[in-house]
Order: C-alpha cells, then structure tokens, then sequence
C-alpha cells in the first residue's frame, strides 16, 4: 500500500461540532423574515375523481395568506424519469396522501386550521394495492400510459404496456438459459417476499422557498440539487439561472430524498403570496404520503450440477411502485445487480414495475439489491441444503474472482470478495460447536456502480493565508462527506485537513454534481476533487516557479510552504505565493471534473461493446443468532461485516458506515414493515413502526478490505450501500441452521418465526 500523509489516517468529522452543538442548521431550522408556513391537504382515500375543490372559507381565515388548489399552478407533469406526477391532484387521486389544496398562514396552527375549511368532494373509484393484482385483466388502472412521457435522457430505454399497470418491464439475458437450465442436474424454484420498508431518517422532509428579484431560491434537504433545479425550472417554466437550490443539513436521505417532495409546493404557494414559505412533514406525511422502498415479488429459479457448479440462473421480479415510478430505478438496477456476485455463465432477469393506489416506493439505500440478495442468498443456503454441502463451501466454489466475468458481462477487476467471506466466517466462529438453538448463517453481495454519466464536478480556490476551499455539488446527508473529501483535497495540496474548507450543494455556488446516491460521492466525487486540487496544485508549482526561477517539477509542498526538491534553502511560504498571485497574477482555481466517458482509458471495454464502468462494490456478513422455539423471537448475538472498501480513506468513517449500515439491516430483517389497510398506512409512527432499540443491537464486527481500485481516488470505491443488504438473508439462513425452518417472507416477525416452527413440529409428529 502507498504511503500518505493524510489518506488512511482516523480524521474527525469536519462537522461533527456544528451538530454536536446544536449549531447546524437542517431544514426544518432554516428561517427567513416574514416567512409563512405552509401546509398541506391530503387525499383521505386511495382512488377517486376530484369534482370539487372550494378554498373560499380557507381564504377569508384571519391569518391565511394563500390557498392553492390544482387551477392555480402549473398543470404540467413532472418527474426525475417518467413524468407522472401533477403538482396537485387534476382529474383523480390515486393514492391516500396525494396532495390536492394547499395554504400559506402566518403560522403552523392558522394554516393548520385553514385546511379544515377547505371543501372538496370526491367520487371514489375501485382501487388497487396488490402488484399481482395491478397485472390482472380487468384491474382498476392508475394511470392512462398514453398520456404520460419520459424525460428525454430515459425515453429510449422506457418500455411501458400501455393500458396496463405495467409502467415499464424490460429484460436482460446472457447465453442461454432454458438450454442450461435443461442441462442442470437440479433445477431449483422459489418465490420470496421483501417487505415495503420506510427509510426512517430522523429528519423530515423541510423546504423553505424564497422568491426575490425574479430568481427563485430553495433551500431543501435534497440528495440531488441539480437534478431538482432542472426539473423545477421546467415545471415552473422559468430559466434554470433564475432557480437556485441549496442543499440544507441534512439528517439521512437512504434514498428517500432524491425526488421532489414539498418543493413543488413550496414554490407555487410563495410565488403565490409573494412571500418565503415554508413548509415541514410531520412523521405521518413521512409515512403516508412521501415514500418507502419499492417492494418485489421474486421469482428466483436455478439450475445446478451434482458438484455445487450454478449454470444457470432465471428471476423474475415484480415490483409495486405505487402511485408514482420512483421504482424505475431500483427494477432497473436489478437488471445487473440480479444474480448475485456469483460465476454463472448462462443468466436472465426480467424485471417488471407496476403502478397501484398505494404510497409511492422509491430509491433505497441499495437501490435494488436488497430485495435481489434476500432471494439469491436464502436460496443459496436451500441449494447447499440439498446437496449436502456446506453453505460456505458452495459460496466459495461459485463466487467472482479476478477475471471472472460478471452479470452484465464485464471482466471483473479489483475484487477482495474472497477476503472479505473468509473474514467474516471466521470472525463468526463457522463450523465450530454451538449451543442449542444457535445458528449461523452467510450472505455474499455486490452493487454494481452507477452509469458512465455519473458526472461530478469540483473546484478547490487557494485562499490568500495558503488554506483552500473545496467547492462541490454534491450533498452531505450525515455520511461524512466532507471530511472524506477534505482529506482528499489536503493530501493532494499538501496541506493539513484543518486548512482545508468545504462548500457544497448549492446550485448558485458549485460546480454540477450528479447527486449524492448509490455510494457514488467518495469514488465520483472524490475523484473530482482530486483532480481539481492536482489542478490547483499545478498552478501553484508554475506561479512558485516563476517567483524562484526554479523548474516548476522539482518543487513540493512540505510544511505550508513550495520547497525545491534540489535546493532546499530556495523556498516560499503558500502565503507569499499566494498573496502575490491575488495581488499581481490571478487567484488560484483548480478544477476537476469525473464520471464521464473516457474518464477510463485504462479498462477493457464490455462484451456488449459499451464503455466499462469501473467501480463494483463487494462484501461479505456473517451472523450467529439464538432462536427462542417458545416465542419465535430472535437474538442475534453478533454480525460480522466485511467490505472491499478499495483503500479506506478514513478508518473511523468507513467503520461508522458498516456499523450504521448493518444497524439499517437488521431494522430491514426484524422489525421493519409499512402495513396497509385498504390504500392507507396504518402504522404511521415510531411508536408502531419498529426500529431496532439500543439493547436489541448485537456485537458488530466491521472488516474494510483494502483492494484498491486503480480509477478511484487513491484506490478508493466506497462503502455505505452493502452493510444494510446481507444481514436479512444471513439471518434467515442462520435461522434454519437452527431449527431447519426456511421463512421467504420479510421481516422475520417472532409471530412468523413461531408458525414456522410449530409446522415443522406437527409434520414431525405427523410423520
């Protein structure tokens, strides 16, 4: 491994007092002046036609200041994909929570109020909430695809059934699967049920909205401020330099702050009352009306020979997007994440979106590949089961190694998946003596990288006393971005972490940057910055050279000042150089820019003839868990995680990842579930909606494996994304290793645990 100065060193979070303190400001503490708040009414029921909408009382309020209902916006749709989604409800709602009238007051109770006053009738229409259902003949349907469009960017690879509930189905194969499958010696098919899950970030969704000398300024807890501005600017048909984004604190995103929330809203009613508006969800709106994940149904069929060799491998996916395709992206996804990081020459993943009257599912934080893992990983363990082996064995006889070829048909490179398996096996103590009641279970996965357009800008500007602002479009949603990228930044300059200032997202101020999602920043990003500190430095070395008359390639940076490497006494200080350049030359601004195509010379190209898209994440987890046959409820003792992290930037952050993440896994596999009742979320809180306590979360074990990867900032790939995936099917394969029960349905409630077990014991008895 290279030797750094400041890469791979444990560096507190730049941030960390401003949140300690109380002193950061996230959305829902961002104020203006004469600001009003707004608030939102919602549908009551989950499919109907609007005949009426009468605001008149609200208007006449004490306090009221603006009412808005569907004839007073913009009546265009919008979408980050497909374009769906009215800013208030037109002809129809189509799910419990849709916006349909909305006030601005000058406070949260008068607004409040004013909702009360606001009349509107419907005529509710047959609904429905079921995937499999929303396929049937005959079913009610949600949206007439014929008047919906993709943006131009999706509109090619968008294929929708029209006059169906089939939003978009689209299918990936490579060789030949039926004549593999035929081939196999054992053929195996299951079906698994993920659970719709809510992303639970602490805060909520908070957008204050400014409109001041024809520019229109958001300040929004956004995961993609540029993507927002676009399409905000288009809804509003305004100019995008005349609508400004900023990206506020943000208290977790997991996906669940991608796409336009309050937003829309939020302008329409300032532009309204020519007044700042601002509007804060509740923790029911959280849950009844923004989003969760994007449930599937997965039809998982393997072929496999005598000796443990997968062949083949075919699933089917069928995933309820609710009213909205935000699930676009994770059914995409699984197109290449869908077999798992195992070595299967002939594979198929069908993946198929559909809309009911339910709350919309979106992104989540593995955008796809948790839903995938808890069926390949669980049905892994039932392919071991039938062939007498062990399930670590026939892991280790299948997973990628170096030169494998993968899912979608690239030569993979850089790959610590082996590591990282025997890591966590024996950090679990497999196949030592356990207690009664004790199992152990494994899960391998993998997340592909994000696309070629994956683009991230950056800029670093050399202040005046030698330190330097890093300037990216990026979001700092509690990952800790801004150290990482700090660090990246001064060990580029040469300079200390302490010296190094950041700035990001915000639209009016930063370079583009695609968005902070899919583990993407620290290699995207990161790269970025990289580049734009060497550019930065560049500039430094040829003012410095002028200055001293010294070859700008025999100079380094050591101790704040430009040194020569040939003539140690012939040196400046940064500030020297740096008060002459803003004095007599130009200030120096480097600039960076990654994730383009070409940005990977080096890399073979794919199979398919497409560019190769470097930057696979991959890990292994491991877990021994205690079941109580009385009650069906679960322990788990300890998780043991490992992660080919490339080079760990900063241990202390690359292990709170793992450790939150797995935390985030465990809530997924145990606890978590939005329940329905007819359209309508009936567990809206965190007194009925579980999380996992304190006392509930076990011994954690996190394991960066460092693989560097070439393309990476100083070999880094990430992390974040993988430590939430495995835990679920490692629990339930630990479960069966304990009681030889196989539950395919998520979460493993006591409840469900309990019924499977008790049926294994009537079939012994009845045996």
């Amino acid at each position: 491994m290279a030797e750094y100065r400041v890469i791979g060193t444990p560096v507190e979070r730049v941030d960390g007092p401003e949140m300690l303190s109380g002193q950061a400001l996230y959305g829902p503490d961002v104020k203006l002046p004469g600001m009003l708040w707004g608030k939102i009414l919602r549908s009551p029921i989950p499919h109907g036609k609007v005949l009426r909408v009468d605001g008149e009382k609200a208007r006449k309020h004490p306090g009221v200041k603006a009412v808005i209902s569907a004839r007073d916006v913009p009546t265009r749709r919008y979408g980050y994909a497909i374009e769906d989604e009215h800013i208030f409800a037109i002809d129809k709602v189509r799910y419990v929570g849709q916006p349909v009238a909305a006030v601005a007051a000058i406070d949260e109770d008068t607004a409040e109020e004013a909702l009360s006053l606001i009349d509107v009738e419907y005529n509710e229409l047959p609904a429905v909430f079921d995937a499999e259902e929303a396929i049937r003949d005959g079913a009610p349907l949600v949206h007439d695809l014929g008047q919906l469009n993709a943006r131009s960017v999706y509109l090619a690879s968008w294929h929708p059934v029209k006059g169906t509930n089939i939003i978009h189905q689209a299918s990936n194969q490579r060789g030949n699967v039926e004549a593999a499958l035929q081939k196999a010696d054992y053929v195996f098919e299951d079906t698994f049920r993920p659970s719709q899950i809510h992303h639970s970030y602490m805060e909520p969704h908070a957008t204050l909205v400014a409109v001041r000398g024809g520019t229109i300024t958001v300040w929004t807890c956004s995961q993609e401020v540029f993507e927002l501005r676009t399409v905000m600017a288009a809804l509003f048909g305004v100019p995008e330099s005349k609508m400004r984004v900023i990206c506020t604190k943000v208290g977790g995103g997991f996906g669940g702050k991608i796409e336009p929330r309050l937003e829309p809203i939020t302008i329409a009613l300032a532009l309204k009352s020519g007044k700042p508006v601002k509007i804060v969800m509740t923790r029911t709106e959280e849950f009844t009306a923004s989003a969760g994940s994007t449930p599937a149904i997965v039809k998982l069929k393997t072929g496999v020979m005598k000796d443990g060799t997968l062949v083949a491998r075919d699933i089917n996916f069928l995933w309820n997007t609710g009213a909205h395709a935000e699930g676009l992206a994770p059914s995409n996804r699984a197109m290449k994440d869908g077999i798992g990081p195992y070595r299967i020459p002939d594979i198929r993943v069908t993946s198929t979106l559909v809309y009911t009257n339910r709350v919309r599912g979106t992104q989540l934080r593995g955008l796809g590949v948790p839903e995938g893992a808890w069926a390949i990983e669980s049905q892994t363990d039932m392919i071991a089961d039938r062939l007498g082996m062990d399930p670590l064995d026939l892991r280790l006889k299948n997973i990628l190694r170096e030169g494998d070829i993968n899912s979608i048909g690239d030569a993979v490179q850089s790959i610590g998946l082996l590591e990282c398996l025997e890591k966590v096996a024996a950090e679990i103590g497999w196949g030592k003596p356990k207690a009664k009641n004790v199992g152990r279970g494994l899960a391998v996965i993998a997340k592909s990288p994000t696309t070629h357009s994956s683009i991230s800008g950056a800029h670093v500007l050399f202040n005046e006393d030698g330190s330097a602002q890093v300037m990216v479009g990026a979001s700092e949603i509690g990952q800790g971005m801004c150290v990482v990228l700090s660090q990246i930044a001064a060990e580029e300059l040469g300079i200390p972490v302490e010296a190094v200032g950041i700035t990001c997202a915000d639209t009016g101020a930063t370079p583009y940057d695609r968005g902070t999602f899919s583990s993407r920043v620290t290699f995207y990003t990161g790269m970025a910055v990289k580049k734009a500190a060497e550019d930065a430095k560049r500039q430094l070395f040829e003012m410095a050279s002028k200055m001293l008359e010294i070859p700008a390639s025999d100079l380094v940076v050591e101790n704040q000042r430009v040194v020569s490497v040939r003539q140690p006494q012939a040196a400046l200080t940064l500030r020297e150089i740096l008060e002459h350049a803003h004095n007599h030359e130009k200030p120096i601004l480097g600039r960076g820019w990654y994730g383009g195509k070409g940005d990977y010379p080096s890399l073979p190209h794919k199979t398919q003839g497409k560019e190769y898209v470097p930057g696979w994440k991959y890990a292994a987890q491991a877990v021994e868990v205690e079941v109580d046959e009385e009650t069906g409820i679960i322990k788990v003792i300890k998780i043991a995680s490992a992660h080919d992290v490339g080079t760990s930037l900063n241990p202390i952050g690359v292990k709170g990842q793992i450790v939150g993440g797995v935390v985030m896994g465990l809530g997924y596999a145990l606890h978590e579930r939005l329940e329905f009742e007819d359209g309508r979320v009936i567990n809206p809180s965190f007194m009925d909606y579980k999380l996992p306590s304190s006392q509930q979360i076990p011994e954690i074990v996190p394991i960066p494996v460092e693989v560097p990867l070439p393309e990476g900032p100083f070999g880094a790939k990430g992390v974040g994304e993988l430590a939430v995936v495995g835990i679920a099917p490692a629990i339930g394969n630990a479960i069966y290793d304990a009681f030889k029960v196989r539950i395919k349905d998520l979460p493993l409630f006591p409840e469900r645990v309990l019924s499977a077990i008790e049926n294994m014991d009537f079939k012994s008895g009845a045996g």
